[in-house]
């Protein structure tokens, strides 16, 4: 940041390290001449969106000179029945990312700290350090959460702490049990964030479920998105439930007209496509498996992955490795960023790109030798 900037910028601000979003596959083409590339980077669906989110997003396009429902009547009402909840308890954002901006927007101040893992979602310190407050990052267990000794980081001034359920980037999860004596720690003057973006790829009944303890922890705020499974990471939609006053408070302050048409009719189309998430769930099992057993092949450990990603160990600096893979057209993500410089993240693809992943890393691995 140039030194004009620095000197008139709030000190929140001045101090996020940039967001480092994945390469895309057209400036990979563009870079490389290759145009067959394959984006393994970004946690996507590789079977895309519902057809019938396609379809709905067909029949409002006609309709794009015309300002949005700013509330989202009809998608509230569509998720309200499906989570048991009231509608009054839901707030809908620009992807769970902003909802995470609204929260540290509504609960942060210089004067306050949140507390997080290490290896967290880099969203969580950004939309801290934006709002002036302190991060408390809590040295992880096996690459997850360690919760006890999270609830043991709280301080007087702590305001927030973030949860992921899976957690991005490594994959792991916390269970039942834990997040249950977890949550009957912690003071009253704190909001628990819960964000649950993997948690439809799961379909084991024991994993725990945020929205059963909204009853009890009215501090309690659990994030869903529709860009992982539901396949529309492009236009962007999440959403939050939460306390009902915790909802009220978030929405004063979010942006009218904050979600767009096509995401409107997208998302609430995908709740009905449950062919759709039968298959995504399937495939992303059968591609952890073959993305597991082709690591295993190479002598390299992962991370076990409840998620739609799997993290691998390649005991040597990774950048050089995905940068070789880059050359062969296979774009994984370099988790650096998250103090992780060993470590690539492989997005879970269809069976034929997960194949090639694995002879591009064999073969970058080679080069490396």
């Amino acid at each position: 940041m140039g030194d004009f900037v620095a000197g008139i910028a709030a000190p929140g601000p001045y101090g996020v390290i940039p967001y480092r979003p994945g390469k895309p596959v057209s400036e990979l083409e563009r870079e490389y001449g290759i145009t067959d590339a394959v984006k393994l980077a970004s946690n996507e669906n590789p079977l895309g969106p519902s057809p019938l989110a396609v379809a709905a997003m067909g029949k409002v396009l006609a309709d794009a000179s015309q300002y949005p429902d700013s509330n989202g009547y009809y998608l509230k009402a569509k998720l309200a029945e499906r989570y048991s909840v009231s509608a009054q308890q839901l707030v809908l954002g620009n992807g769970s990312n902003e909802i995470l901006e609204l929260i540290a927007r509504a609960f942060l101040t210089a004067e306050t700290s949140a507390v997080m893992s290490a290896h967290c979602f880099t969203v969580y310190p950004t939309v801290t350090v934006a709002a002036g407050a302190r991060v408390i990052e809590v040295p992880s267990r096996q690459w997850g959460h360690d919760l006890a000794a999270m609830a043991d980081a709280v301080t007087d001034d702590t305001r927030v702490i973030f949860i992921a359920n899976p957690n991005n980037p490594t994959g792991t999860s916390v269970g039942r049990a834990e997040l249950t004596e977890f949550l009957a720690r912690l003071p009253a003057h704190l909001v628990v964030v819960l964000d649950e973006a993997y948690i439809d790829y799961i379909e084991d009944d024991a994993f725990p479920n945020g929205l059963e303890w909204l009853s009890t922890c009215r501090n309690l705020i659990v994030l869903r998105t529709f860009s992982k499974i539901y396949g529309l990471a492009g236009v962007r939609i999440g959403f939050g439930v939460a306390d009902e006053q915790v909802i009220e408070l978030l929405n004063r302050i979010r942006q009218p007209f904050n979600i767009n048409n096509l995401a409107l009719a997208a998302a609430e189309a995908a709740l009905d496509d449950e062919q759709h998430l039968q298959q995504s769930r399937q495939v992303n099992q059968r591609g952890l498996q073959q993305l597991a057993t082709g690591l295993a092949d190479l002598g390299l450990g992962y991370i076990p992955s409840n998620a739609n990603f799997i993290t691998v160990d390649l005991c040597q600096p990774a950048a050089p490795v995905y940068f070789a893979m880059l050359k062969r057209g296979v774009i994984v993500r370099p988790i650096e960023n998250y103090r992780m410089p060993q470590h690539l993240r492989i997005s879970v693809g269809l069976e034929s790109e997960n194949r090639r992943c694995l002879q591009a890393l064999a073969e970058a691995l080679d080069e490396q030798q």
